[in-house]
C-alpha cells in the first residue's frame, strides 16, 4: 500500500505546540494525527505539508508563513534519513528508490502573498509547489466558501487572476479548497492545466459549503484535476458533529460505526460523477477533529479495508491512494 495525501496542517501544529508548551516537538514523532512514524506504518509515499496561516490571528501573514517555513526546513534537515523534499516530479521516484518518503511543500492561505507576485515567486523559490488560494477569509486573491454576498462577483479579484496565471507559469498547483463557488468557476475558466481541490468532499452527500457541488466535481474531472477526500467530521456528515466536541483536536470523537461508510459514500459519489481518475486523498490531519474510526495517519488500513468491503478493487484503490495525484503532479510540477 502506498499513500499520497494532499493536505495536512502538521507544521502549524508543531509551531503551536512549541509556543504553548515551550517544548520542541518534532516531526518524527509527536502527539498529533500525523508524524513520520505513523506515515511509515501506513506506507506513505508522499505527504503535502501545508504552511497554514490564519490571518485573523497574526499581525503579519508573510512573517508567519516564513516562521512556519523555518520549522519545515528544520524538520526536513533533521529527518533527512527518512524523508526528502520534492521540488520536481522526478524527486518522488528518486526518494522512493532510496527507501525514503517524500514531502511536498504547500501554502494554505494565498493571502500571505498580499497580492504581490514577488512574494508568490519567493514562495516558489523556497519550494512551495501548491497554494490554496483562500482560507476562510477574503484576501487580495478572492473570496472564501463562507463569504455571503447579496450580489454576484464573489469570485477571483483582478489580482487573483494575475496570481493564478503566474502560478501556472511557475508550475505551482492551484488549489481551490476553501474558495467560493464563484471563485472555483473563475479558476476553471482560466486554467490550462489541471488544478486540485486538495481537501474537499461532495456537497450532495454532506451539505457544507466547503464541499464541492456535482457540477464542480464534473468540471474538475474534465480538466484532469483531482479532489482529496477530507476526513473532517462536519465535511463527512452533519450527523457526527457536536459543538461540545470541538475541544482538543487530538482527541478523536467516539461512537457510531457509520463514519467510514459515510466517507466511502463520498468516494462512490465522486467516482460516479467524475470517474475514478479525479479522486485522491486530502486528510486535513492536525487541522481537524478526527473520528475514532480513522484517528490518525497510522490507521489508513482501516480506510482501505472499508473501501474494499464497499467493492473498490485494488486497481481503483491504487488510483485513489496515490496514482491520480501523482499524475497531476507529473503534469504540473
Amino acid at each position: 500500500m502506498m499513500i499520497v495525501d494532499m493536505h495536512c496542517d502538521t507544521i502549524a501544529l508543531l509551531r503551536e505546540l512549541r509556543k504553548k508548551n515551550n517544548q520542541e516537538p518534532c516531526l518524527r514523532t509527536c502527539s498529533g494525527h500525523l508524524d513520520l512514524q505513523k506515515m511509515q506504518k501506513s506506507g506513505y509515499l508522499l505527504q503535502n505539508f501545508a504552511l497554514f496561516v490564519e490571518m485573523s490571528e497574526c499581525d503579519d501573514p508573510w512573517k508567519e508563513v516564513q516562521n512556519l517555513y523555518a520549522i519545515y526546513e528544520e524538520e526536513m534537515d533533521k529527518n533527512a534519513d527518512v524523508i526528502g523534499r520534492v521540488l520536481r516530479y522526478e524527486d518522488i521516484d528518486k526518494l522512493r528508490k532510496q527507501g525514503k518518503m517524500a514531502a511536498l511543500l504547500t501554502v494554505e492561505e494565498g493571502g500571505v502573498c498580499k497580492g504581490e507576485t514577488a512574494k508568490l515567486e519567493q514562495l516558489y523559490k523556497q519550494g512551495v509547489r501548491m497554494m490554496t488560494l483562500t482560507w476562510n477569509f477574503e484576501n487580495e486573491i478572492g473570496y472564501p466558501h463562507c463569504y455571503k454576498s447579496e450580489t454576484e462577483g464573489a469570485g477571483l479579484k483582478p489580482r487573483g487572476f494575475e496570481l493564478v496565471e503566474r502560478m501556472q507559469e511557475l508550475g505551482m498547483i492551484v488549489d481551490v479548497s476553501h474558495l467560493s463557488d464563484e471563485g472555483f468557476w473563475d479558476v476553471h475558466k482560466v486554467m490550462e492545466k489541471p488544478f486540485v481541490a486538495s481537501h474537499s468532499n461532495a456537497r450532495e452527500i454532506c451539505r457544507s459549503s466547503r464541499n464541492m457541488t456535482d457540477e464542480m466535481i464534473k468540471a474538475l474531472a474534465e480538466q484532469g484535476g483531482v479532489m482529496g477526500l477530507n476526513y473532517c467530521i462536519p465535511f463527512v456528515s452533519e450527523q457526527f458533529w457536536r459543538e461540545k466536541d470541538r475541544g482538543n483536536l487530538q482527541a478523536p470523537i467516539r461512537g457510531t460505526d457509520d463514519y467510514l461508510q459515510m466517507l466511502v459514500s463520498h468516494a462512490k459519489h465522486i467516482e460516479n460523477l467524475g470517474g475514478i481518475e479525479c479522486l485522491g486523498l486530502g486528510s486535513d490531519f492536525d487541522g481537524i477533529k478526527t473520528h475514532e474510526s480513522l484517528a490518525h495517519a497510522g490507521e489508513m488500513e482501516k480506510f482501505v479495508d472499508a473501501m474494499k468491503k464497499a467493492g473498490f478493487t485494488e486497481s481503483r484503490l491504487d488510483k485513489i491512494l496515490y496514482e491520480n495525484v501523482l499524475r497531476v503532479y507529473k503534469e504540473v510540477i
